[in-house]
């Protein structure tokens, strides 16, 4: 993330922002309370990265503060200020962050009335990943609880911090791990396309802008049963059954044979790191091939998978340092788009004297041509199954997008 921000500087396509309504009696001091607390537990939220002989190296402050500006917008017309209100959400996910100044962190508070308030808070993907937002909502909570009430952190102390993991990592890599993981993924890979050219609206520019867009899409409830039934009769899981389906729809609008999918995995493998919040995450490049019926192709995909999944440590840029695949300003490399089923922990956020409601928060951008989201709620139902194509604006319309929806869910009911 360090090396995409040296290439893309001012890219605000790795920030992850988060809105939510609070209805209710806030107490402000309480809220920077908790948040400062947060930065104080956890040192990634407390660091930046400075360049040294062309190499970023973690400069961690010692002590935490946090700012936190508010703006009233209760005295406006209601309709002038809900679009306010989403306006300057869309600026503040928008604005870039500095990785070497930080912090990388920030947030804001709109008061939109005596009790409610918006807050919107935004973090660098190079510091957090899906799963740390599950850490923070849980561990936000319980600071604010205790500082409204007047009580220490009930947090226990944490085992390790985000640096530990970082020496560790990089002690295992240079060992015989790191040769065993490389032998299997070069194998794996060996032959595969690393580009797929997908029916685009617009021929692709020369940089690609990560300009983006969402367009929801839903999975009738028949569907999404017939698709999690299809999982388990084959002895798969439902991202393999789901990553077979998209691989046979980008097989129908490429003509290709042979088609690489990424996809992120949570990549805590051990329990010390599990309540940090950090950037552990890893993307994994999955190979489709297919032919034959989709029985056949599943069988393959599961395979390719559980593979995947356990030479999962190699960082992706490790893999494509030792590929030797050349980085281009207008294509991702080894593959362009992206599944990704949102099954990491996580758990409604809740503050003594408040309801939370989340709000749709985007920064409007793409970091691949096209991913496919789904979210996996707690109990595992998925009925009806929802998600959202986050797509470049540069190369699609949103009119393409919602015919791809009608495509996908075609295929997956045949």
């Amino acid at each position: 993330l360090w090396f995409l921000d040296q290439l893309e500087p001012g890219s605000a396509a790795y920030n992850m922002p988060v809105a939510v309504r609070l209805t209710g009696t806030l107490h402000v001091g309480a809220l920077v309370e908790a948040l400062i607390g947060l930065i104080r537990r956890h040192e990634t939220l407390r660091t930046r990265f400075e360049a040294v002989g062309g190499e970023p190296w973690q400069v961690i402050a010692r002590g935490a503060s946090f700012p936190l500006p508010i703006s009233d917008l209760s005295s406006m017309d209601p309709a002038v200020r809900t679009s306010e209100a989403e306006r300057l959400a869309r600026e503040e996910a928008a604005r870039p962050f500095d990785l070497a100044a930080g912090p990388l962190l920030r947030a804001r508070l709109l008061r939109l009335g005596p009790e409610e308030h918006l807050l919107i808070a935004v973090l660098h993907h190079i510091v957090s990943d899906g799963w740390s937002m599950g850490v923070l909502v849980r561990e936000l909570g319980a600071l604010y609880a205790a500082a409204v009430e007047g009580r220490p952190s009930p947090l226990p102390p944490l085992p390790v911090q985000y640096a530990d993991y970082a020496v560790w990592q990089r002690a295992w890599l240079a060992g015989g791990a790191l040769e065993t993981q490389l032998r299997w993924w070069k194998e794996e890979l060996a032959g595969a396309p690393f580009s797929l050219d997908l029916p685009t609206d617009r021929p692709r520019p020369p940089v690609l802008c990560q300009r983006g867009a969402e367009e929801a899409v839903e999975l009738p409830d028949p569907l999404a049963a017939a698709v999690r039934a299809l999982a388990r009769q084959e002895g798969a899981t439902l991202f393999m059954t789901l990553l077979a389906g998209f691989q046979a729809l980008l097989g129908r609008w490429t003509g290709e044979e042979d088609v690489l999918v990424g996809s992120p995995v949570a990549n805590r493998t051990r329990g010390e790191v599990e309540g940090l919040i950090g950037f552990f995450v890893n993307n994994l490049t999955l190979r489709g091939r297919l032919g034959g019926t989709f029985r056949d192709l599943l069988g393959r995909v599961r395979t390719a998978a559980l593979g995947a999944y356990a030479h999962q440590d190699l960082p992706f840029e490790r893999l494509v340092e030792e590929l030797g695949v050349e980085r281009t300003r207008n294509r991702h490399p080894l593959y362009q788009v992206m599944l990704v089923l949102q099954n990491t922990p996580s758990e409604p956020l809740h503050l003594p004297g408040l309801t939370l409601d989340a709000v749709p928060a985007s920064s409007e951008t793409a970091k691949t041509d096209l991913l496919l989201s789904f979210v996996e709620t707690p109990d595992g139902s998925l009925q009806p199954l929802r998600g959202a194509w986050e797509y470049d604006v540069d190369l699609f319309d949103a009119s393409t997008i919602r015919r791809f929806t009608g495509h996908l869910t075609n295929l997956l009911a045949g």
